[in-house]
């Protein structure tokens, strides 16, 4: 029994691909460098059967919770890390290190524009409910991109005042139109913001970035990045959880605010679930590539098609996100609605947009997971405003990425 996908639509998908070799290698290529990597980590750290044990209660003790953060620290650079399946999202592991690295008088600056929608809540430019950093006293602040491009001028202005104490760094595009940032551009940003402030703390959200290039953005300045074991590290296998690493003082700091000053990373336990977040990270290079192919793929497609892709089909990757201008709503709609039928859980259900919590406008999201959540595996979600742009990641193999991405071109050309 195969996928009813028409010789029409099949041919697209040839002929795009096609074109596909050069980028392709290139993903590859790096693939292996960070497999490497993740494979002498766990070489080095003499990774053994034993790690995998789960702890209960406090969770005091956990040889392979604190193993997997010595881990988490060699692979990204960094002198610390904490892993912990008790960040329940992403914008929770961001808000616990930024509320680790400052305090009541303090200034965070948002280097590139405003944070992802989820974290306006936390920070306090948005209203959710008691407390955010501005009710604990922490100003905010935030540097607007020009022509869709950080501003290092303006940065380094931002920065200049001496209770700015963050800096914090999106990496990924979130729902803006910019382009995701290049672990280089991080880098220059880092020297930049050092030169003026060298006692300000920057703070990366890495979430979509791991493992696409072959530096971590600690590895070029930062002093914490901040991720989701649900995206790119957990490999599709990690069942929930985050990840903080970076500069010691600044992930106790953090730990500290998940758990409770005094108790910090010594507690958490882990109830069995190590070996899902060992072999995630073991997995997640490869797995990444391919999201990263299945992105490129499904950006040649509609490139032929007409349609506006960010990146372009043939441009280097610094995420696993493919942003695809749909121009109107009910192309938007349908092309969630293709997406969903290639999903291997809930194939059967129809996306409509809803008030998702921590969003100011109503969301559409096609995502058929056997993780909730988890985009590394093949999801499409978009607010719905202009110019109702759609934003896809994900795909735990390019194969079943690939024929999701066929199926929401057939719902498209169906319709039109």
């Amino acid at each position: 029994m195969a996928l009813q996908i028409s010789d029409k639509v099949r041919a697209l998908g040839a002929q795009a691909e096609a074109n596909l070799r050069q980028p392709f290698d290139r993903i590859d290529a790096i693939a292996r460098v960070n497999t490497e990597k993740v494979l002498a980590a766990f070489q080095n750290h003499r990774v053994a059967e034993n790690f995998f044990a789960g702890t209960s209660g406090y969770g005091y003790d956990d040889l392979g919770r604190d193993k997997l953060d010595e881990i988490y620290a060699d692979i990204f650079g960094t002198e610390a890390a904490l892993v912990r399946i008790q960040f329940v999202n992403g914008t929770h592991a961001i808000t616990c290190a930024l509320f680790g690295a400052l305090k009541a008088g303090d200034v965070l600056v948002s280097a590139v524009g405003a944070p992802y929608d989820t974290l306006l809540g936390a920070i306090g430019v948005v209203n959710k409910g008691h407390g955010s950093l501005l009710d604990y006293g922490v100003e905010y602040r935030q540097v607007d991109l020009v022509n869709d491009a950080p501003d290092l001028e303006g940065m380094t202005r931002a920065v200049a005042d001496p209770r700015v104490k963050a800096v914090l760094i999106q990496r990924s595009r979130g729902y803006a139109t910019r382009a995701s940032l290049s672990v280089a551009e991080i880098g220059e940003m880092c020297r930049c913001i050092k030169e003026v402030n060298p006692n300000v703390s920057i703070l990366v959200d890495n979430c979509y970035g791991e493992f696409v290039e072959e530096l971590e953005p600690a590895q070029v300045g930062a002093d914490l990045v901040v991720g989701s074991l649900i995206k790119n590290p957990g490999g599709g296998i990690a069942p929930t959880g985050g990840y903080i690493a970076g500069r010691r003082d600044l992930v106790e700091g953090a730990a500290m605010h998940l758990t409770a000053p005094g108790i910090g990373g010594e507690c958490g336990c882990t109830l069995g679930q190590n070996r899902l977040l060992y072999q995630g990270l073991f997995l997640a290079p490869h797995t990444v590539a391919q999201a990263v192919k299945t992105a490129v793929f499904a950006a040649g497609v509609m490139e032929l098609l007409g349609y506006e892709a960010l990146p372009k089909s043939t441009e280097e990757r610094h995420d696993i996100i493919q942003m695809i201008h749909m121009k109107r709503p009910e192309a938007l709609k349908r092309f969630c609605k293709g997406i969903q039928f290639g999903a291997p859980v809930d194939s059967y259900v129809t996306p409509e947009p809803w008030d998702m919590p921590g969003y100011d406008s109503q969301v559409i999201m096609a995502a058929g997971a056997f993780v909730q959540g988890a985009s590394i595996e093949l999801s499409a979600d978009a607010p719905m405003r202009e110019p109702y742009t759609v934003y896809l990641q994900g795909g735990l193999t390019y194969e079943s990425g690939r024929a999701g991405v066929l199926l929401a071109v057939q719902e498209l050309m169906e319709q039109d």
